[in-house]
């Protein structure tokens, strides 16, 4: 009847579930974690996953982000270290140091952070742009990128 108890349970995801701060919880802390990490409200701290990190439209970090793939809708300040794939949304706020191997930016998002991109082969080009998409700011993107010694940069 509940034989099924005893069989040994595998993580049906890498890491396990996914963990959330939901809305309205502060955080002061470090977060250490293998699953994908939710944030909805306000972290003052640290995270480290070998997943993703979501900071949601209401979501606040402040500290040092290390993660796989990030999804930004909300606001971000301090240091964000992405494997992969940094995804900001329209509503994203971002601003500290970046480094990350892909970046999309959707019109809308706020950038405002000294960048450093890897490219396929480890070679990094650096950035220090503020961007803002925003109708209230007319500056647009500015981007100033060392000279890459392998030539001319390729956009991915």
């Amino acid at each position: 009847m509940f034989s099924d108890n005893k069989k040994p349970r595998t993580m049906n995801e890498i890491g396990g579930q996914p963990n959330r701060i939901e809305k309205n919880t502060k955080i002061k802390g470090d977060i250490v974690s293998e699953a994908d990490f939710r944030i909805d409200g306000k972290l003052d701290g640290n995270v480290k996953t070998s997943g993703k990190v979501v900071i949601g439209k209401d979501g606040y970090i402040h500290g040092k982000v290390e993660c796989v793939n990030a999804d930004i809708e909300g606001s971000f300040n301090g240091e964000l270290l992405v494997s992969d794939l940094l995804s900001l949304k329209s509503s994203a706020v971002i601003e500290g140091t970046v480094s990350v191997t892909k970046l999309a930016v959707e019109p809308g998002a706020t950038f405002n952070a000294s960048c450093t991109m890897k490219g396929k082969g480890g070679a990094s080009m650096s950035s220090s742009s503020s961007s803002s998409s925003n109708t209230s700011n007319s500056g647009g993107f500015k981007s100033s990128l060392g000279s890459n010694v392998n030539g001319p940069a390729k956009a991915s």
